[in-house]
């Protein structure tokens, strides 16, 4: 048999020495370690500086990732002249185990906003899984069985207890008088009083001197017997009605504008900033008046793509305008816009509510309540007269 004849395996090999170099160096470059993220190291305290120790801001950083982006945060906060936030501390993040809390998350907001010289306050609330068992039908996160209002005071007197000092007041639940915000439950002012009855005691057990603030209702204009929501002002009657005048010390509230300027005389058939002195007007009929307000949402929207929007103009005038007008009530604690920022871009109409966006840029309202703390004259404030209103 005749031998095989021998073909050189050169030419081959110096076809796949590119490949084979190129494959070692994305093997090399993805085993490297990654760039640790900037240092979140506080510096020397600080104090804010301001001449309306009432604004607010409703920051987002219970999500954030990166513990710098929680200082950057808190420190434009500061800048800007803003005293106090409102912050969501999550029942289903802290305590996703029964029995088992993890407060790193909070543990770092509170060291940076403290760094800063910026006081929270706080907002309670989404269940989490395991105090969710036996609930019928549709749930959401906010699905909290009666049976389970022990397990949620449980948790807010714990709250209450590792912040008391720094995080005095306590917001329990959101928007209650709309059924996604109750759970795809049928809303029910009474079974919310209950749930403040079970947290009220517990909570000044655990910290003698904080304020439980009523939830903040969504202003709507829902008829009775809406299967979505529930009128505010019906709402907060049918409240006192059932008796959680007794279980609140404050009462917090979300008066949005909507399309509407702040001075917008307010109306039992009309949804502006102003339906606040509605609200405010329940509270004294009731007994009330001696009891604070804290407006923990507020603000007007300027995204393109949302119905009840304005101008950026026209959202930078509105809002200076309404507080104006919040330092004239004497009821008033604090005035909380929404929202300082996100975590990550929403890419609809949520985004038109921030005053920084997710790069840390400041938008022109930023600017504007910035030179509104700092008691900027009118004529120096970075923005144009706003158009009629539409």
């Amino acid at each position: 048999m005749s031998a095989l004849p021998l073909v050189s395996v050169r030419p081959t090999l110096a076809r796949l020495l590119p490949w084979f170099l190129r494959f070692a160096a994305v093997v090399l470059l993805t085993s490297l370690p990654a760039p640790a993220p900037p240092r979140a190291t506080p510096g020397p305290d600080q104090i804010v500086e301001t001449q309306h120790p009432q604004m607010c801001v409703h920051t987002r950083l219970i999500d954030e990732v990166d513990e710098w982006k929680i200082q950057r945060s808190l420190q434009m906060v500061r800048e800007m002249g803003a005293p106090n936030i409102v912050e969501f501390f999550p029942w289903a993040y802290i305590e996703s185990t029964e029995g088992r809390y993890d407060w790193g998350q909070a543990d770092r907001i509170v060291r940076h906003a403290r760094n800063q010289g910026v006081r929270i306050i706080a907002r309670l609330g989404l269940v989490p899984g395991w105090a969710q068992q036996g609930a019928d039908g549709r749930m959401t996160l906010n699905t909290l069985p009666e049976t389970r209002y022990a397990d949620f005071a449980r948790f807010a007197a714990a709250f209450a207890q590792r912040y008391a000092g720094v995080i005095d007041q306590i917001i329990i639940w959101n928007e209650p008088n709309l059924a996604f915000e109750w759970g795809y439950r049928e809303v029910s002012p009474a079974a919310y009083a209950r749930l403040l009855q079970a947290v009220y005691p517990r909570i000044h057990a655990a910290n003698p001197q904080a304020q439980v603030l009523a939830a903040p209702l969504a202003l709507t204009l829902e008829p009775a017997g809406s299967p979505a929501a529930m009128n505010d002002l019906d709402y907060l009657r049918a409240l006192y009605a059932a008796g959680a005048a007794h279980y609140f010390d404050a009462l917090a509230m979300h008066p949005y504008g909507f399309t509407q300027p702040a001075m917008q005389p307010p109306s039992s058939d009309r949804l502006n900033f102003r339906r606040a002195e509605l609200q405010r007007a329940i509270m004294v009929e009731h007994g009330d008046a001696h009891k604070p307000v804290y407006i923990t949402e507020m603000g007007w929207n300027s995204s393109e793509r949302w119905v009840y929007a304005v101008t950026p103009a026209q959202r930078a005038a509105y809002t200076l305008d309404a507080l104006v007008l919040a330092d004239r009530w004497p009821w008033l604690r604090s005035a909380c816009i929404w929202v300082f920022r996100f975590p990550a871009p929403t890419f609809s109409y949520p985004d038109g509510f921030t005053l920084v966006d997710t790069e840390f840029q400041p938008q022109p309202l930023y600017l504007a309540l910035q030179a509104h703390a700092l008691g900027a004259p009118q004529e120096a404030r970075p923005w144009l007269p706003a158009p009629a209103a539409r």
